[in-house]
């Protein structure tokens, strides 16, 4: 287990972006591993933080479990299992850092033409067929299963449709509880659930907890419209947080 002051710098403020995350505060979790990154590799920033995640998956569907949107994870779902199957084979060939580029990308794109649309008025719904979330999914799957950064992919189609608040909030956290569980066979395969990434991950566990309650806590506070507001502009920043590192 690290011993390093300097780890646990970075590692505390990613638990803590997780927590808010899965409060609620859709977007913060994705600049977790790039923070990570920083003082360890991608893979094992990515295995110590999967049983985070799946502990804190449990506080997030807990709260939000009677609001979900059941035709978004039926479309969804299906196609996110086939890309962290595609993201475990091709994991020798495809660098984190280009699938972070990718991500970043998109993310920056489309939070600043949602920004536009609401600047010019109310934003409008828009419904894309089902077809448009199983190719979500599987971008959202492959990403998650790379580098945790399945936010955007799911985002592009799900933000979109306009969910009331809970219901955004409660889809998303069942979505990404389920994917996280589909991603433990192909880490385990990978051997990155070794002993000492296992510790590390319970010490950094009661922050986890913590942050994720107080995430739920805050999200109920935030008025809807800045609530959205707020996770264009996270896409935006953790878009541009992933392009830096990608191409750095």
């Amino acid at each position: 287990m690290p011993a390093d002051l300097a780890f646990y710098a970075l590692a505390i403020p990613a638990v803590v972006l997780l927590g808010l995350s899965k409060g609620g505060f859709a977007g913060m979790g994705a600049l977790s591993v790039p923070m990570l990154v920083l003082a360890t590799d991608p893979l094992r920033a990515a295995a110590i933080l999967l049983p985070i995640l799946i502990v804190q998956d449990v506080v997030g569907v807990w709260a939000f479990r009677r609001t979900v949107d059941w035709y978004v994870l039926g479309w969804t779902l299906p196609g996110a299992v086939l890309g962290i199957a595609l993201g475990y084979f091709f994991a020798a060939s495809v660098t984190p850092e280009a699938v972070m580029t990718a991500v970043g990308g998109i993310s920056i794109l489309f939070g600043g033409y949602r920004l536009w649309v609401e600047r010019r008025g109310v934003p409008k719904a828009s419904h894309a067929p089902g077809w448009v979330g199983s190719a979500a999914g599987v971008a959202a799957g492959f990403t998650s299963q790379i580098a945790h950064a399945g936010g955007p992919p799911f985002q592009l189609w799900v933000i979109p449709r306009m969910l009331p608040r809970d219901v955004l909030v409660g889809t998303t956290a069942i979505f990404f509880a389920v994917v996280n569980w589909v991603k433990v066979p192909a880490y385990v395969a990978l051997g990155q659930f070794t002993p000492a990434n296992l510790w590390t991950s319970a010490a950094l566990m009661p922050v986890a907890i913590g942050s994720t309650v107080a995430g739920v806590w805050l999200v109920r506070r935030v008025p809807a419209e800045r609530f959205y507001t707020a996770i264009y502009v996270l896409m935006i920043l953790v878009g541009a947080k992933l392009v830096w590192d990608g191409l750095a």
